[in-house]
């Protein structure tokens, strides 16, 4: 028995030794000297804890040094539907210096998302003072045990001093600065706001810094209001926020979330099942959101309906008034003067008219009558040309002749200077009028050499008599009539010639807008704008930096004077060569072709809403601007195109707006001009007038 059993423990320690034994002797060659060393090593790295610990200690007694400036926070732009309260979900664009930032309160941030940052980042953040010794010491044993840096022994709090004071230099020097400035914060500051400060900070991917900002980049949600896989998923992200984003990895992104709903199960935050339900979740649309870089522009949200060229002008203004590191990183809200649907209906009325190969480019800008900027069509591709045909120079182009929508300037500064409407005009195909043109002749004629008879200022205007209006110039002079115009609202230099009558010179369909709507508020200029209201957060509250919602009036023109000219441009429109411009309720306005047909316009109103539409091939720098001869078979003409473009745009964007009358004054008084005695032709609407 005794030999037996010996013989059994005999060969029972002969397996072992030719089995595990011999896999314990040749351990050490492979798993090397850290493995054979490891208790020591972890002994030595606890001494070295407490050793710096105590160093830590005495070091947090310094004062704490200056923190880096105040975080950029993203602006945020916004039309005029979003009375209040502007964010990512309602921006029209974001505008950032890379870092696409809002700044949220503690309280803000919901529970659920506070604790799965704490579960993937310090589950021991509420009990430490700011740096974990045994957290370091439970990172280095991991990572001598799997011979690779798998974990990280920083603290929130170190996390966010790295962030907030500190360089992105790799030392030994630096670590220990960031612990010692995470022990003295502690002692200043409380948990929640060293939380607060640290979930503003970080960077989430998809240029997000700060989960607000996180939760509207991969979401389209306010913090606010995330869910429990949603906040898991941001939590995942901390560490590699590019190699976790769902929509380049889907796996990585899907263990990564299950690894934080665990740890969160662990510390009793959630149940396991809620943990299991999360985690099922599949990634699609309606779980996360698809990239969207941003452009030169910013981040614009929809890009339709020619919005770029908005967003565009709009950043050149902002940044003119407060400047550009003001605008990308104070965290401005900003609400425009831009109605979303007029917007629509403005691109849609120039898209769906000129919509045939070959056809011309166009712009339409809508002014309401408190001088708000309710639509602007600066063009239809800001990707094949970023100049916005509404601005002149300012949008990057150049101005265009206006035409014959400039008559009504010349019509008000002839009725204001004195002359009656009743005044008679010889309007046979041409004229010359001697020493007018530079001291030579001065050689005017009509549309395609009509011959309109005998014309008061009612009827010139109506059928746009040119020899009629060079005749009025000749009265009025140039240098009043530039006044005038300037007044009125045109921002672009008049040169002081007499061909400014009929619209030789350059003007921005922004200033004819403007010009016309001061004519729908009988005479007074209400200065155009697209912001309404400029707010910034200030000690946790929104004030605001500028209101210019309540514009001022100013008074050009005398009332009798500007319903004169309203009644003449609304004869335009019933009768005149505006008549593809009507629409259902009483307007006014004026038609206007350049030589050659380069440019040609409609620009009218009603009573509460202007709009001014051109047509015309832009052109390049230097080069000749291209007729519009052949469009379609035929010239094109400021009563075929543009006023089909304003037709279509005002007929839907005038519903529900009051409406005004433009009726004949009582009284056409002043003095009156008569150039032809042969003949007398008045307004075919109203009773002859005599010279």
């Amino acid at each position: 028995m005794a030999r037996s059993s010996r013989s059994s423990r005999g060969a029972g320690a002969g397996d072992f030794g030719d089995g595990d034994d011999a896999e314990l002797r040749s351990a050490p060659s492979r798993r090397g000297l850290l493995w054979r060393f490891r208790r020591g090593l972890f002994l030595l790295a606890l001494f070295v804890v407490a050793a710096a610990s105590g160093t830590l200690w005495v070091a947090s007694r310094v004062p704490l040094p200056e923190a880096t400036p105040s975080l950029d926070e993203t602006t945020y732009v916004c039309t005029a539907e979003v009375a209040s309260g502007c964010d990512a979900g309602s921006a029209l664009v974001q505008l950032s210096a890379g870092e696409n930032r809002s700044v949220v309160a503690y309280d803000d941030i919901p529970q659920v998302l506070r604790d799965a940052v704490i579960a993937a980042e310090d589950q021991d953040f509420f009990n430490h003072k700011g740096v974990d010794p045994w957290g370091i010491a439970r990172a280095a044993w991991t990572d001598i045990r799997s011979r690779s840096a798998s974990q990280g022994g920083s603290t929130i709090t170190q996390q966010y001093v790295k962030n907030a004071y500190l360089d992105a230099e790799r030392t030994l020097g630096r670590k220990v600065n960031e612990a010692i400035i995470a022990i003295k914060l502690e002692q200043e500051i409380s948990k929640e706001e060293i939380l607060a400060r640290y979930l503003n900070t970080i960077y989430f991917g998809r240029g997000a810094y700060g989960v607000e900002a996180a939760s509207q980049a991969y979401f389209g949600v306010s913090i606010r209001d995330v869910d429990l896989a949603q906040a898991a998923y941001l939590a995942a992200l901390i560490r590699a926020p590019e190699a976790a984003d769902a929509t380049r990895d889907p796996d990585v992104a899907t263990r990564r979330r299950t690894s934080v709903l665990d740890a969160m199960a662990g510390l009793n935050m959630i149940t396991v099942d809620q943990a299991a339900a999360a985690a099922a979740l599949e990634w699609n649309d309606s779980t996360i959101l698809p990239r969207t870089p941003a452009t030169e522009l910013g981040r614009v949200s929809d890009r339709r309906f020619g919005n770029d060229y908005i967003v565009a002008e709009v950043r050149r203004q902002l940044i003119e008034r407060y400047g550009w590191a003001e605008v990308h990183g104070g965290g401005l809200r900003v609400y425009t003067t831009i109605d979303p649907d007029l917007q629509r209906l403005a691109f849609e009325a120039v898209t769906t008219t000129l919509d045939q190969p070959g056809d011309p480019s166009a712009s339409l800008v809508a002014v309401d009558d408190l001088g708000r900027i309710r639509a602007m069509v600066g063009g239809t591709n800001f990707e094949t040309s970023e100049v916005n045909l509404a601005l002149g120079t300012d949008g990057g182009g150049s101005g265009r002749q206006a035409g014959s929508t400039f008559k009504p300037i010349v019509l008000a500064q002839a009725l204001n200077g004195g002359i009656s409407a009743q005044s008679l005009f010889h309007s046979g195909p041409d004229i010359a009028i001697p020493e007018a043109n530079d001291g030579e002749p001065w050689l005017v004629s009509n549309y395609n050499d009509a011959d309109h008879g005998v014309v008061d200022l009612i009827e010139a205007t109506r059928v746009s008599s040119n020899v009629a209006y060079a005749q009025l110039m000749m009265e009025v002079g140039p240098f009043e009539v530039a006044g005038l115009a300037a007044r009125l609202g045109v921002k672009a230099p008049l040169d002081q010639v007499n061909s400014l009558a009929l619209g030789t010179e350059e003007v921005s369909v922004l200033d004819v807008a403007t010009a016309y709507s001061t004519f729908a508020n009988r005479g007074e200029r209400v200065d155009p704008t697209l912001l309404l209201r400029v707010e910034k957060k200030v000690d946790g509250e929104w004030v605001v930096v500028d209101d210019f919602s309540n514009r001022g009036r100013d008074r050009v023109l005398p009332t009798e004077v500007v319903d004169t000219v309203n009644y003449a441009l609304a004869n335009v429109v019933t009768g005149g060569s505006g008549r593809g411009a009507a629409i259902s309720q009483p307007a006014a306005g004026k038609t206007g072709t350049t030589q050659d047909s380069r440019d040609a316009w409609f620009a009218g109103f009603t009573c509460k809403l202007t709009a001014a539409a051109w047509v015309g091939y832009p052109g390049g720098p230097g080069e000749p601007v291209r007729p519009m001869t052949n469009v379609r078979g035929s010239a094109v003409t400021g009563g075929g195109l543009p006023a089909t473009i304003w037709q279509t745009f005002m007929e839907q964007a005038t519903v529900g707006l009051d409406s005004c009358p433009f009726s004949r004054p009582d009284q056409l008084p002043g003095r009156i001009i008569n150039r032809q005695l042969s003949a007398c032709i008045t307004d075919p609407q109203a009773p002859p007038t005599t010279a």
